[in-house]
């Protein structure tokens, strides 16, 4: 069968089976078998594909329709511009948290920023970005999975910054040296233990880990909030993702530490509150 008519098949099959976005992901999961870009796809349409191409192609396709993320049967995510990969053992680098990629971004070179530390790094999407864009940056990345850190480590490697992060195995701040940092970012897992079994079915493949924030989903801000001042330069910023609903009650938890000041919020793309930033007393 010819490239376009294998796209308009599995295009269909997504689409009968109520697949979100049917005509991208199938023509994202064609790039991925031919290992092609887009351009390739339209100029080379009336091209043949092997039968052994045409069977991966629809293996794939199958995979989708059973709630198998995108992400994870390509491997591959991009984030920032760069391209990530992802496996099972990590969540899927979302647009959402380019906004507190690009804050902290902003911070960095306001202030003159060179140590980060990045905690729950997963696919070091945040640490990488961090590193790629903030010259003479110093990233610490941490995160309690090994298998998240080994594929963090890879993607330092392939977006070559690997020399410009350290990667610790580290329960939050357990494991890390009693250091100063001049910003510390975190993305922590956030939704209500309760409301994990209603995400989407694509969502709940992912690692339960990365998603788990406890019975209110406040688990990780309680902690980070509580410690990051032994880790923080005098005025030194603290950078949080937070989910749609979560802003007035992160600020509570900050505003109660009574360390922090000039705390303030950005939205979304969506119009959502998705980042929380304040400064060290």
């Amino acid at each position: 069968m010819q490239i376009k008519d294998v796209i308009r098949k599995g295009m269909i099959e997504l689409k009968v089976n109520g697949i979100q976005e049917p005509n991208l992901k199938a023509r994202l999961l064609m790039q991925h078998i031919l290992n092609k870009p887009r351009q390739y796809l339209l100029v080379h349409d009336t091209d043949m594909l092997t039968l052994r191409q045409e069977v991966n192609y629809f293996k794939a396709i199958k995979k989708l329709i059973q709630g198998i993320p995108l992400q994870h049967i390509t491997n591959m995510q991009e984030f920032m511009k760069l391209n990530f990969f992802v496996s099972q053992d990590v969540l899927i680098p979302r647009p959402d948290t380019e906004i507190l990629v690009e804050e902290v971004i902003a911070i960095a070179k306001k202030i003159g920023a060179r140590k980060i530390l990045d905690l729950c790094t997963g696919s070091g999407a945040i640490a990488v970005s961090l590193a790629k864009y903030i010259e003479d940056s110093d990233i610490t990345a941490t995160d309690i999975s090994e298998k998240a850190l080994s594929v963090a480590k890879l993607n330092a490697k392939n977006n070559e910054v690997e020399n410009k992060i350290t990667f610790i195995k580290s329960d939050l701040f357990q494991e890390i040296p009693k250091e100063k940092y001049d910003i510390i970012v975190s993305n922590p897992p956030y939704i209500r233990k309760e409301e994990i079994n209603n995400l989407d079915r694509e969502v709940k493949k992912e690692p339960y880990i990365a998603l788990d924030g406890g019975y209110d989903g406040l688990n990780f801000y309680r902690k980070i909030i509580h410690s990051a001042d032994e880790y923080l330069k005098f005025k030194g910023y603290l950078c949080l993702e937070i989910g749609y609903d979560q802003k007035i009650d992160v600020i509570e938890l900050i505003e109660n530490e009574e360390k922090y000041i000039d705390t303030y919020s950005k939205k979304d793309l969506y119009g959502n509150d998705r980042i929380v930033i304040t400064k060290l007393i």
